[in-house]
């Protein structure tokens, strides 16, 4: 949405307002005045006019416009109905220099998940990713991947699911009596892709998918659904909370690491991490900025584990 479509929007929401008024206001004809509310309406925005003037009654339910007005954080959103993998896009544009940039879908065709691996998202969950040009170093940018997590883990809590984070990107619903390694059903994943060069990030892409309102038929096994815990969610303030606690603490590693300590369900945990170099095992004692797991073997040596496959251990 631009920002003159935007800023009529902001007007009729206030309103009424006449158009010669709003034309008036943003140095705009009256005719533009005419297209932009023509062009909400077709958004979905239930704008009606009246001898008073515009005004706003009705916001839609979904979509890019919808979740950009009233957002509290930098982003403009562009929305599929059905999309191959919103990760794609999202470097698709990266690659035309854009930033603060969100790609979100109802459904992905093509997802997929760490490593590869295959990823349900069909119609009904929250799948976006967001382009971003941070002013990090490279060895920081995993801080934004437990960034992600936070807000994941507070959207879903904020809509009644006691969701928690299973090291480094899983968002679950625990329990303590799982029989399954993750120590509870999956809600949320995030995946993050980076380009950069010269001890610098060119962009980041923080792709999430969570499991909002899709029926436990279109789950695999060990996942859950928001709709499967507390019914369905609204999903436009979802997004707009995630994406508001996620722009809080994008731009600083040691919050989003301690937030992360708070939610985790992996810290104090019997561990197992299978990393390219073999396998760690022991308690999970601590996450270090910017996002290392440290593991105490059974050997009494603490290991800092930056990146790998978590297991979480029934206890010895």
């Amino acid at each position: 949405m631009n920002d003159t479509r935007r800023a009529v929007l902001d007007a009729v929401a206030d309103g009424p307002i006449r158009g010669p008024e709003l034309a008036d206001r943003l140095a705009i004809s009256r005719n533009a005045v005419w297209k932009h509310v023509e062009a909400l309406r077709d958004a979905g925005f239930e704008i009606e006019s009246g001898d008073d003037g515009y005004r706003l009654d009705g916001v839609p339910e979904y979509g890019g416009p919808a979740v950009e007005f009233g957002l509290d954080a930098p982003f403009s959103v562009e929305y599929h109905d059905a999309i191959g993998s919103t990760n794609d896009r999202a470097r698709e544009l990266a690659g035309e220099g854009a930033d603060d940039a969100v790609v979100l879908a109802d459904e992905q065709t093509g997802s997929r998940g760490r490593l590869d691996r295959e990823w349900s998202a069909p119609a009904g969950g929250v799948w976006l990713s967001a382009v971003l040009r941070p002013d990090l170093p490279p060895a920081h940018a995993p801080a934004l991947t437990l960034a992600a997590a936070v807000a994941t883990t507070d959207a879903a809590r904020e809509a009644g699911v006691p969701a928690e984070i299973k090291w480094p990107n899983d968002v679950l619903v625990t329990d303590a009596n799982a029989e399954t390694a993750r120590g509870g059903k999956k809600l949320a994943g995030i995946l993050t892709e980076m380009e950069g060069e010269a001890g610098r990030v060119s962009w980041v892409v923080v792709g999430v998918g969570v499991n909002a309102n899709v029926p436990a038929d279109s789950l695999p096994e060990d996942a859950t659904s928001v709709r499967e815990e507390v019914g369905d969610v609204d999903r436009r303030a979802f997004v707009q909370r995630l994406l508001e606690r996620f722009d809080d603490l994008r731009a600083d590693p040691e919050a989003a690491v301690e937030a992360w300590r708070d939610r985790s369900a992996t810290l104090g945990q019997r561990v197992r991490v299978e990393t390219a170099t073999g396998e760690v095992v022991g308690e999970a004692v601590d996450v270090a900025v910017p996002g290392a797991l440290v593991v105490e073997t059974d050997d009494d040596e603490r290991v800092r584990v930056h990146a790998g496959d978590c297991e979480h251990l029934r206890p010895v």
